[in-house]
């Protein structure tokens, strides 16, 4: 007989950090959890005697690989680990002809670290377009020149929702793959390739997956199949790393391929942590948990006279904007009343996961409207001068 799934409150008690602080930045970075200090922990205590440790980092970056792909529903041999989302994409650009169909179809919407190797790319004879966000604008732009087309899950800065499966759909009509960013969604969304129907997928560790930054996922669906091999390349990304050949550049059929040198150690072990907790959520839950807490946000934000950024439901992801004159400003002052955010362009991000509850919210907007309050009393006393 199957377990209940684990509640949110029941999730909360593994971040005691959020008995003192209110972290609403998920989308820029994790909330620090026990199963993480144990794990760099541990790492610690293995570094003690040098050749058992190297065993140890090693099988902690094989359990990380394994534990990713079970997440998304791939296979193991179909996962590459990459420091991180930029790195990914460029494995697959850089094996990638650009001579008989030079076209990439990237979109306004893409993370910049994610178009800018796109861009990179017109050096190699590319030619880069970018749609909207909409399947229309997707699909005025794929034709039978078309090589490449980038898709995130979820947009970086408003979280909105893309229609991944019909641009994928459309894009294999026309013979040209699909790159797919799902770092704002792995680990708050039900993410399955299968259903994706994706060629490539990229994911990072240390936002919803509850790790650090430096370790990132790259999934293929084919790996072998490729104009080229990798030009970056290491001992990892190849058929037997320890065999220790420096002449001979052989590549495996799987997704190490793509790999290059050591992994960054400590983010492996704390990827192994978070995924271990995220693994242990009914994903689907969690989606309609940060959903309900992202529109009782906005509610609430908009009743005080913040001006929320409207995104569909249905068509949003994690979190939330409010918009200000200067994010960077207010999430420092929210930061002095022990309330995490994250501010990207015109909007403060205020994001959701399995671990966030109403009472958050509520001490955001307790902490904005004194904010508020001070700003207008400020503004106010100035102009009496």
């Amino acid at each position: 007989m199957s377990s209940l799934p684990m509640s949110p409150e029941a999730f909360r008690s593994h971040f005691p950090m959020l008995q003192r602080a209110v972290h609403l930045a998920t989308c820029s970075l994790g909330a620090r959890s026990v199963e993480l200090d144990r794990a760099l922990a541990r790492m610690l205590e293995e570094m003690t005697c040098a050749g058992a440790a190297w065993e140890a980092f090693e099988n902690q970056i094989s359990v990380a690989r394994s534990r990713f792909a079970a997440l998304i529903g791939a296979r193991v041999d179909q996962v590459a680990v990459v420091p991180n989302a930029s790195i990914g994409a460029f494995q697959v650009a850089s094996t990638r002809s650009w001579k008989t169909r030079p076209r990439i179809v990237t979109t306004t919407a893409e993370f910049p670290s994610i178009a800018h190797v796109w861009r990179a790319q017109r050096q190699c004879g590319a030619e880069v377009v970018d749609a909207g966000h909409t399947l229309d604008s997707f699909t005025a732009f794929i034709d039978r020149t078309t090589r490449l087309v980038s898709v995130p899950l979820i947009s970086y800065q408003h979280a909105v929702r893309l229609p991944v499966v019909e641009v994928v759909q459309g894009a294999h009509a026309a013979g040209a793959e699909v790159f797919v960013d799902a770092y704002q969604a792995v680990g708050v969304d039900p993410v399955d390739v299968g259903s994706l129907g994706c060629d490539y997928l990229v994911a990072g560790t240390s936002k919803y997956l509850l790790g650090l930054p430096g370790f990132a996922f790259l999934y293929a669906r084919a790996p072998e199949h490729s104009d080229r091999m990798p030009t970056l390349t290491g001992w990892f990304g190849r058929v037997d790393p320890f065999a220790f050949n420096s002449f001979q550049l052989d590549y495996p059929a799987s997704a190490t391929r793509f790999e290059t040198g050591t992994p960054a150690v400590p983010a492996g072990y704390a990827a192994v942590a978070g995924l271990q907790l995220v693994g242990e959520l009914d994903l689907a839950l969690v989606r309609h948990h940060v959903w309900r807490l992202g529109e009782l946000a906005r509610e609430q934000l908009s009743a005080q006279g913040e001006c929320v950024r409207a995104i569909p439901l249905e068509h949003r992801g994690a979190h939330i904007g409010i918009i200000d004159a200067d994010p960077a400003g207010l999430a420092r002052r929210l930061a002095g009343h022990d309330i995490a955010v994250s501010p990207r362009h015109d909007v403060v991000r205020v994001s959701f996961h399995y671990y966030s509850n109403v009472e958050d919210i509520a001490a955001l907007c307790a902490a904005l409207r004194e904010i508020r309050r001070r700003s207008e009393f400020s503004f106010a006393s100035t102009e009496g001068l």
